[in-house]
């Protein structure tokens, strides 16, 4: 029945998208707030069309989250459906084959800044339940929409806004569709994410650049300071050597380890395509169990001294490095931060004064993945792609999951339809349209298999 209407009604919706995708809703850049409050207008709108109802656009600090929903099915269970509607910048815009505010279908795929990252996949739940209304005049389970405009800049307020809006936002479970696919005609469920805590470490030796015959070998270099003290973090097999940082892990089940296997991930086609003669990292684990389960140290960027062309005789003053770790269930991203400087504190070299800066911070996330409402989700991508569906874990951080997870007390299901191929964040964003087409059908028939779970099975 839904996919008469899908059919019936493709080109108008692509019409529609259209008109999302060229609204510039950068939120990173202030000349286009007005932009923000375009797009949050138009989501509005295309509520009503859909029959949510309860609208409104609620204001915070910073962009404004826009709501709506359905709440006329009784004794069924509710779900929340999450998104954004800001985008990342465009640049470099000489790097796109077409006007990144001006979409394009080229190849089924539609081409335009926040097609697949998250605009394309919030109007697939909307027009998921226009598409239920106009049929059946009615929803088999009941619906919240919570659209942000800030998750592109780390969701400086929604924490907030979440915390004031418990009760208005009281689900069984939330649904977003923010993630991807394993591949092309291959469906996933990601039922965890890794957080994230960030430092900076700032070293200081002289109070000024030193010429290096006159000083060299008298005094610590904060450069070699700053090498010994990343080389400090892990062991020749790419452990990581700060004391306590696996305490609280938590470890793969064999489920989980059997999953990943099923998979039948090719990690030589992964060294041939991102070109590298060897994967690297912490003995005893696969590459998909290392970067989906698996907590990180990295070094992202170090800075000191001079660089430019030619050789420059100098020991510099100060020397830097910029440090994330991933961070999976049950590690606290604060606890973390606190070994990290412990370490730092331990293993300084002496001659220089060290400072640890602390950044962002983001707590892991997991629903068990043998969870009624993550098994529910696997049977409806089954029926539309007719594959099994994997079961993931993502190595990224979406740090407002956790917070969902963590105020609202409900299972969250990522539910995606994006594939890793589609240049979100890059140039020539795009999103395949097969599956904005059997995304749409699956999100239909996801309402009524959670219409089939009652609230009892939905709770953790």
């Amino acid at each position: 029945m839904l996919d008469e209407y899908f059919k019936d009604n493709r080109d108008a919706h692509l019409d529609q998208l259209k008109e999302f995708l060229r609204i510039p809703s950068i939120s990173a850049l202030s000349e286009h707030k007005a932009d923000m409050r375009k797009a949050a207008e138009w989501l509005v709108d295309s509520f009503k069309q859909a029959g949510l109802e309860n609208l409104s656009i609620d204001e915070t600090e910073g962009h404004p989250v826009v709501y709506g929903d359905w709440l006329h099915a009784e004794g069924k269970p509710t779900i929340l459906v999450y998104g954004h509607y800001d985008v990342q910048p465009v640049d470099p815009l000489n790097l796109w084959d077409s006007q990144p505010f001006e979409p394009e279908v080229r190849d089924n795929k539609i081409y335009a800044r926040g097609a697949s990252d998250d605009k394309g996949q919030v109007f697939m739940h909307v027009k998921a339940v226009e598409a239920l209304m106009q049929k059946n005049g009615t929803l088999p389970v009941n619906v919240k929409f919570i659209i942000e405009g800030e998750e592109e800049i780390g969701s400086p307020n929604l924490e907030a806004y979440i915390e004031a809006n418990k009760e208005k936002l009281a689900a069984d479970v939330i649904v977003i569709s923010d993630t991807g696919m394993v591949g092309p005609g291959q469906p996933a469920v990601c039922y965890g994410l890794r957080g994230l805590a960030g430092v900076q470490i700032d070293i200081r030796g002289a109070k000024g650049d030193l010429h290096s015959g006159l000083y060299g070998g008298g005094i610590q270099n904060p450069i070699h300071a700053l090498a010994e003290i990343i080389a400090s973090f892990h062991d020749q097999e790419g452990t990581i050597t700060v004391d306590g940082f696996y305490d609280n892990v938590r470890p793969l089940t064999d489920e989980e380890r059997a999953a990943y296997e099923a998979l039948d991930f090719d990690e030589e086609a992964l060294k041939d395509e991102i070109g590298v003669a060897e994967l690297f990292g912490e003995k005893g684990f696969s590459h998909l169990e290392r970067t989906w389960a698996r907590p990180t140290l990295e070094a992202n960027g170090i800075f000191g001294g001079f660089s430019g062309e030619g050789i420059k005789t100098v020991l510099p003053a100060e020397a830097g490095a910029k440090i994330t770790c991933r961070l999976v269930p049950d590690q606290d991203p604060d606890e973390i931060v606190g070994k990290l400087k412990a370490h730092i504190e331990k293993h300084k070299p002496a001659g220089v004064t060290v400072t640890v800066s602390e950044f962002d911070k983001g707590k892991p996330f997991i629903t068990p993945f043998d969870h009624p409402a993550i098994q529910a989700a696997g049977r409806s991508y089954e029926k539309v792609y007719h594959v099994p569906t994997a079961y993931t874990r993502g190595g990224g951080s979406i740090p407002i999951v956790a917070a969902f997870d963590e105020i609202l007390q409900v299972p969250v299901v990522l539910m995606g339809f994006g594939l890793d191929t589609e240049n979100f964040h890059a140039p020539n964003e795009h999103f395949h349209l097969e599956n904005f087409d059997k995304g749409l059908r699956v999100i239909g028939d996801y309402y009524y298999e959670i219409a089939g779970l009652t609230s009892e099975e939905l709770k953790k």
